[in-house]
Order: C-alpha cells, then sequence, then structure tokens
C-alpha cells in the first residue's frame, strides 16, 4: 500500500516533480489530495493548470485503489459505506447517545465552551479510548495531538488508562504529542502529518485548542481577515485530513462573551462563520455546578439534544458513577466516625488522699435550751370588694 502511495508512482511525474513536491512537504499522492492544486502551486511555485492535472491524476489513483469513493455514486453505495465508519467510543452512556454510538472517523468534531468545563479532559479521555479493541468500542489506533496551550497532561492519561484497567505505559507510547508555539508552526504540523498518520497508524487528531494562538497573535480588526484565511487553511486542512486517511478529528475551540446579549447565554465560540461551516459537528460543554452538560449545537443527522456528564478518575464519566462514588466517601466517612464513637472512653482516676471518717462524739447530757413558740395572730377579715369597680384591673390566671 505504501509501494502504491508513493508520488513517482504517478504517470508524468518525474524526479525533479517529485523532489520539488518533497521539499514543499507533499510526500505521497494522499498528501496531493489534502493540499489541494491551488496550494500545491503556490508552495512549488508551478502552473495552476500543471498542479491541477498532477491532483487529478492522484485522485484517480486513489478511486481506483478503492481508497476514496468514485466521482458518482448511488445513495444506497454511500448508505453501506456510511455503516462501515468506524467510531470511537467515549466510555460514557450519555456522550455515546449524543454522538449517536461514539465520536465519528471521516469528519471534524469541535468542542467549544468556557474554561473549566471538560473540553481537554474529553481530549485526554478519547486519546485513550481510541487505543481500545474494536469489541469494546475502540480502533486499536495511535494518535496525534497537537497541543498549543501546554495542556498536555501524560499524568492524566495514566490515571485514565489506570480506570479503564489498560497498560499506562503502551497507552502513552501510542500518543504523539507535538508541541505548537506559533500559528504558522502549528499549520507546518498539520502539512507534515502525513507521513506520521500513515506510518504510525494514527485513528485520532486532537487539536487543543485549534484557535488559542491565532487569537493571541491577530489582535485588533485590521489583522481579522488575515486570521481568517489562515484559520480556514488550518481547519480545512484538518478535515480533509480525517477524511482522506479515515480518522477521527477533534477541535477544542475557545469563547468570548457577546456584549450585545441581554436575555440568554451570551457565549459565543471563537472563528465565527469559518470554523462553524467547517465542523462536520459542533458541541457545546458548559459547567452546571460539580456536573457538565454537553449539547449537540450542529450536526447534519443528530438531533439538537442536551445531556449530563461528569469528571473524574476516568476521564469523562456518567453522573450515577460520579454519584456512586460520593455515597462510598460519604459511607466510609460514617463508619470511621461510629468506630470512633464505640471505642470506651477511658477515665483518669486521681487519688485523693484519706479522710478521717471518725466523728466527734456528742455528750448526751447536754440539754437543748427551750424555745419559746410565738404567740398566734388573730385573722382579720378583710372588707368585701365591689367586682364591678373600675378602677380594678383584672388579674391574670
Amino acid at each position: 500500500m505504501v509501494e502504491d502511495l508513493r508520488l513517482d508512482s504517478l504517470e508524468g511525474v518525474g524526479p525533479v516533480t517529485t523532489r520539488k513536491l518533497s521539499d514543499a512537504g507533499v510526500h505521497n499522492v494522499m498528501d496531493l489530495i489534502v493540499r489541494g492544486p491551488v496550494e500545491i502551486a503556490e508552495i512549488t511555485g508551478m502552473e495552476k493548470d500543471t498542479a491541477e492535472k498532477i491532483v487529478n491524476k492522484a485522485r484517480q489513483h486513489l478511486v481506483d485503489g478503492g481508497v476514496i469513493a468514485k466521482h458518482f455514486t448511488s445513495a444506497s453505495e454511500i448508505y453501506k459505506h456510511r455503516q462501515s465508519i468506524g467510531k470511537i467510543t467515549t466510555g460514557t452512556n450519555c456522550l455515546d447517545t449524543l454522538f449517536d454510538g461514539g465520536l465519528e472517523t471521516q469528519a471534524l468534531t469541535e468542542v467549544y465552551g468556557e474554561f473549566g468545563c471538560g473540553k481537554t479532559q474529553f481530549a485526554h479521555t478519547m486519546s485513550v479510548m481510541v487505543q481500545k479493541s474494536k469489541e469494546e468500542g475502540g480502533l486499536e489506533g495511535s494518535v496525534l495531538y497537537i497541543d498549543t496551550e501546554n495542556t498536555f497532561r501524560p499524568e492524566r492519561i495514566v490515571s485514565i488508562a489506570q480506570a479503564h484497567e489498560m497498560d499506562p505505559e503502551k497507552v502513552l507510547d501510542n500518543i504523539i504529542v507535538a508541541r505548537a508555539y506559533n500559528s504558522a508552526h502549528q499549520v507546518l504540523i498539520l502539512e507534515e502529518a502525513g507521513p506520521i498518520i500513515e506510518e504510525n497508524n494514527v485513528k485520532l487528531i486532537v487539536a487543543d485548542s485549534a484557535v488559542g494562538l491565532f487569537r493571541s497573535e491577530y489582535l485588533g480588526r485590521g489583522t481579522l481577515s488575515t486570521r481568517q484565511q489562515k484559520l480556514n487553511h488550518f481547519v480545512h486542512l484538518l478535515s480533509r485530513i480525517a477524511e482522506t486517511y479515515n480518522c477521527a478529528a477533534i477541535a477544542t475551540n475557545q469563547v468570548m462573551a457577546s456584549p450585545d446579549v441581554f436575555f440568554g447565554d451570551p457565549t459565543r465560540p471563537i472563528g465565527g462563520n469559518v470554523v462553524a461551516h467547517t465542523s462536520t459537528y459542533r458541541i457545546y460543554f458548559k459547567k452546571s455546578g460539580k456536573k457538565r452538560i454537553a449539547r449537540m449545537v450542529d450536526s447534519p443527522h443528530h438531533p439538537e439534544e442536551e445531556v449530563i456528564f461528569a469528571l473524574g478518575e476516568a476521564g469523562v464519566i456518567d453522573p450515577e458513577e460520579a454519584e456512586k462514588k460520593t455515597k462510598k466517601t460519604t459511607k466510609k466517612a460514617t463508619k470511621a466516625t461510629t468506630k470512633k464513637a464505640k471505642e470506651p472512653e477511658v477515665e483518669a482516676t486521681v487519688e485523693t488522699p484519706e479522710e478521717s471518717t471518725e466523728t466527734p462524739e456528742v455528750d448526751a447530757t447536754l440539754e437543748t435550751p427551750e424555745v419559746e413558740t410565738a404567740p398566734e395572730l388573730e385573722t382579720v377579715e378583710a372588707p368585701p370588694v365591689d367586682a364591678e369597680a373600675d378602677d380594678l384591673e383584672p388579674v391574670e390566671e
């Protein structure tokens, strides 16, 4: 399969053209499809007509090999092909219900939300779940993780892998991390990702976050047009790679507060219509106390609905599991308190000096003096009181 995808396997592509394409970052036939004729002409300096002919030959070569679909196909063939598309389980019943079975390959899934809503935790969880066997809901593939905000944590991968009873060392070995330091470097990583995806059987590409570097570098309205053009190129490149190499793609996105919204949620994703139209599925994460809410905002066939999930040792989890864990912790705490209460308290005995119990002897011959009794007082009758007198206040019982 690798020999069939070499550039010199195309008719009319000689050593000089192959060297030009390789120097520009195009290493195989699939890269020609991903980059497109306009970009090929720009990066190699060849004429646009020549680039179009090369790209068309590459497309026909992949169609003959059965890698991509034909030009004209019936809806029934597309439906059969859709049934065989791989899906990656999220490990939760709630999010699997939202995604209708799991995260799809050949599609770009955008997850946006405010800080702390679980976007990076979701990306870490999917980086572990994609490595599971197909019987367990995975694709037995590796991961390309493009980290733009320095938020990738291998310790979190280890805890998620242990929670799912997987070998942490093997899981870490199957995750290829690319740290992007600026927006140009971020695009370059994706342009050079073709051979890495093919050699390492990459089934999931994560861009966390896809818009952060573009947002920080292009400031003000004067640079908005340039930023959107470069961002459009990156997002479309990510979508085409996912479709061509048959892998899933996740792009996390930041949000902003819209000041003109007086009622409802003022949160809006960054990137505008460029990112919105390119994403196949668009998911909105938001915080709700200790739990999280995921809402399907845009999808070709999924209904717009919301589900509740939580975050735990296993990454994203069902809210029922989180409640069970809290109940277990409370039971342990109550058991500890009852044990302490059952322990008998030892009273400290204090020795007191012995007191003499002898009572003094009383002389029985002593006579007590007689006490004179007071004379009896005569009872004087009180005069009768008129009950109807107005000057008397009633007595409270």
